[in-house]
């Protein structure tokens, strides 16, 4: 598939939500409609898989009973399908079908070389295809390349060699898009034109054309008579001046020094990543001189906390600023249930100084920390928790990490 320009698909009409932007497609079932417009503007800002699907699955995969993400580049295709969602993909020559339905939580596949895409959400309810590059449509199917103008669902036929020309107009319209519009866009606005059966054709004053039925071929065309333009609106009457909002009171101490505050500007400092630990201490260092603890996994890996660790299925250091050098450790999750970036490790701030602090960084099925002679806990997403020697987290899929001295 290209990567180079903008790709063209075709939809059927129905009732599922697609979201189509550049470096991901997203597919909800209608009882999603209150998350559209937020994972829209995602998509539509260049949003990848990783930011998506932890968009998608943030709030827990109970109340999301299917969904379809797929994403493209470098000749990867990644796909995600979960619930009443069945996909078809020709990769290698070879055909590739998953169905949603087939797994507790969700289906995932990383395809090469992928040629072909079909995607099926509900049973086809429009009268035909539509295609588009980029936006948010209804729809029932989804197919990449289009598919050819008479080709059956499913078929195999050949692809049509030039754009679909004059079709229906699916009855849900295309976000930006008024209803009534016709398929075919040749760079302005143009009205689909309803033909009668029958013949002959008659003439209007606009130079449309518009067949008869044959039971009214000798009667005389009606007579055009065009509608008098409604008077303009009175001009509205000018709103009353606001009378300006007096400064409130210098507080002394609190004195503008230098004169150079811009209100409303947001510097670099403002939108950095909070760090763990309590409000007014001195922030934790990125790296520091000596290991605060040592991890032990599961798996015999052995980690030393000297600076941020970030642990998950294929963790991502995209919340860091540049300055930050995090320790990224992968896990192995074969039934899903690890979040791609589920915890964070890292050495603590001003009480929490000399020990290492945990972080639940939103995953979906949480995190369980033991604490030596404290009953289990579960961590809250995004609230730092001082780790004591000898304290054991259970991240799920038999993957545990216990904390010892450095």
């Amino acid at each position: 598939m290209n990567d180079q320009e903008p790709t063209t698909r075709s939809f059927r009409p129905g009732e599922w939500f697609g979201i189509f932007g550049e470096h991901a497609t997203v597919i909800l079932p209608p009882t999603e409609k209150a998350r559209v417009a937020a994972l829209w503007e995602m998509v539509d800002g260049g949003s990848g898989f990783d930011e998506t699907l932890d968009a998608l699955i943030a709030a827990g995969l109970r109340d999301l009973p299917g969904f379809v993400l797929v994403s493209e580049g470098e000749g990867v295709t990644r796909v995600v399908l979960r619930g009443d969602a069945r996909a078809s993909f020709t990769a290698g020559g070879e055909t590739v079908d998953l169905d949603g339905s087939a797994a507790g939580t969700w289906v995932e596949r990383s395809l090469h070389d992928v040629t072909r895409m079909s995607v099926e959400v509900a049973d086809e309810s429009g009268p035909a295809d539509l295609r588009i590059t980029a936006g948010l449509v209804r729809l029932s199917r989804l197919d990449q390349p289009p598919r050819a103008t008479g080709e059956e669902p499913g078929g195999a036929g050949p692809l049509a060699a030039e754009p679909l020309a004059a079709e229906p107009v699916s009855e849900e319209p295309v976000l930006g898009e008024q209803p009534g519009a016709s398929a075919e866009f040749d760079g302005e606005a143009t009205q689909a034109v309803p033909y009668l059966a029958g013949e002959p054709l008659i003439e209007d004053e606009t130079g449309s054309q518009e067949a008869v039925p044959d039971e009214y071929a000798d009667e005389e065309p009606p007579i055009w008579v065009p509608t008098p333009p409604a008077p303009p609106a009175p001009p509205a009457p000018p709103a009353p001046p606001v009378p300006p909002v007096p400064p409130p009171p210098a507080v002394p101490g609190d004195e503008d020094h230098d004169g150079m505050t811009q209100a409303g500007a947001w510097g670099p400092d403002e939108l950095a990543r909070q760090q763990p630990g309590i409000p007014g201490q001195p922030p934790a260092p990125s790296v520091t001189a000596r290991p605060v603890a040592r991890l032990l996994f599961s798996s015999g890996e052995t980690v030393e906390v000297d600076r941020a660790v970030l642990v998950g299925r294929a963790p991502e250091a995209r919340r860091f600023t540049s300055t930050e050098q995090p320790r990224l450790v992968t896990v192995q999750s074969p039934n899903q249930e690890i979040s791609s970036t589920h915890l964070e490790i890292r050495p603590g701030s001003g009480a929490d100084h000399g020990t290492a602090v945990v972080t639940d960084m939103g995953s979906t099925n949480g995190t369980v920390l033991v604490q030596p002679g404290l009953p289990p806990d579960d961590l809250q997403p995004g609230i730092a928790v001082q780790l004591i020697p000898g304290a054991i987290l259970d991240l799920g899929d038999g993957v545990t990490i216990q904390v010892a001295n450095p």
